[in-house]
C-alpha cells in the first residue's frame, strides 16, 4: 500500500487556446474569407429565390457604359438613347418627371445626372414618385420627379452611366441605401428597393465623400463594389476601383488589414 501524507495538488488545467486579436478584428478576418463570402452568396440567393452564383461569377467585370454628351428633353419630344436606356420627359400635374426605360436583357445600376433648364431653385419641392433610384429591372420604366413644373421648362441630362447586372448583383443593389453610392437628396428621398432582413449602414463615411468631391473614386466604383458585396457586412474600401477585367481582384475585397 502506498501512503500520501496531506492532499495532492495538481497544476491547475491549462484554458482552452483562443484566437488572438479584438472581438472586431476577429470579425473582421471572418468576413475576409472566401469561405464565408461564399456561404453569403448562397444564403442570400436562396432569400432572394435565386440561383447562387460562383465567386468565379461574381469576380467577372460588370459591362459598363457611359454618356456623357449634354442633352436638352423638352415634353413632348421622342426618347433619346443614353448607356443602354431610353430617357423622355413628361409632365405630371404640377411636376416634369423623367422618364427612363430599360429595354434590354438585363436589369441595369443606372446613374442618370439632371439639371433643370432654365435652372430654378426649388426643384425639391415637387412631388416625389416612389422608384428604384438604383436598379432598372429588364424591360422596365421608372419615373422621378425632377422638378416644380413651369412653362418653357425643360431637363438637361450631362451624364447616364449604367451597370448591366446579374440576377443577384442586382438584387444586392436593390438593398443599397442611395446615400452610399453618393446620389443626391433630390433623388434619393423618393427610393423604394428591396425589402432587407438586415440593415445596411445609411452612413457614408467622411473618406467615401471626400473621394466622391474630388473625383478619387465615382458612381461606377461604388456600384460595381456593392454589386459584388452584401452591404449588410461589407462596406466600400477606398482602395477599391472597378473592375475592367475579369478576377482582377480576390473576393471579398476588404479593407487592409481585415
Amino acid at each position: 500500500m502506498v501512503r500520501f501524507c496531506g492532499s495532492v495538488a495538481l497544476p491547475p488545467k491549462s484554458a482552452p487556446p483562443t484566437p488572438s486579436g479584438t472581438s472586431t478584428q476577429l470579425v473582421q478576418k471572418g468576413v475576409a474569407s472566401p469561405v464565408v463570402y461564399k456561404d453569403f452568396l448562397e444564403k442570400d440567393a436562396a432569400i432572394a429565390g435565386l440561383r447562387a452564383p460562383t465567386i468565379d461569377e461574381m469576380a467577372r467585370a460588370i459591362p459598363y457604359e457611359l454618356d456623357d454628351a449634354r442633352r436638352v428633353l423638352e415634353v413632348g419630344q421622342p426618347p433619346i438613347s443614353a448607356a443602354g436606356l431610353e430617357l423622355s420627359v413628361e409632365r405630371d400635374g404640377k411636376s416634369l418627371v423623367l422618364r427612363i426605360e430599360n429595354r434590354g436583357a438585363t436589369p441595369r445600376a443606372y446613374s442618370v445626372i439632371t439639371s433643370p433648364t432654365p435652372k430654378i431653385s426649388g426643384c425639391s419641392s415637387a412631388l416625389p414618385i416612389a422608384h428604384n433610384a438604383i436598379v432598372i429591372g429588364k424591360g422596365a420604366t421608372e419615373r422621378r420627379a425632377e422638378c416644380v413644373w413651369r412653362d418653357g421648362m425643360a431637363i438637361a441630362v450631362t451624364r447616364v452611366e449604367t451597370l448591366a447586372l446579374s440576377p443577384l448583383s442586382a438584387w444586392y443593389l436593390s438593398l443599397v441605401p442611395p446615400a452610399l453610392l453618393g446620389v443626391e437628396d433630390r433623388i434619393a428621398r423618393a427610393h423604394r428597393g428591396a425589402e432587407a432582413r438586415e440593415k445596411c449602414a445609411t452612413v457614408v463615411s467622411q473618406a467615401v465623400r471626400s473621394g466622391l468631391d474630388q473625383g478619387q473614386i465615382g458612381w461606377r466604383d461604388l456600384a460595381d463594389y456593392y454589386a459584388r458585396h452584401r452591404c449588410a457586412t461589407y462596406r466600400f474600401p477606398m482602395s477599391y476601383r472597378a473592375f475592367t477585367n475579369d478576377a482582377e481582384r480576390h473576393l471579398p475585397v476588404v479593407e487592409a488589414g481585415m
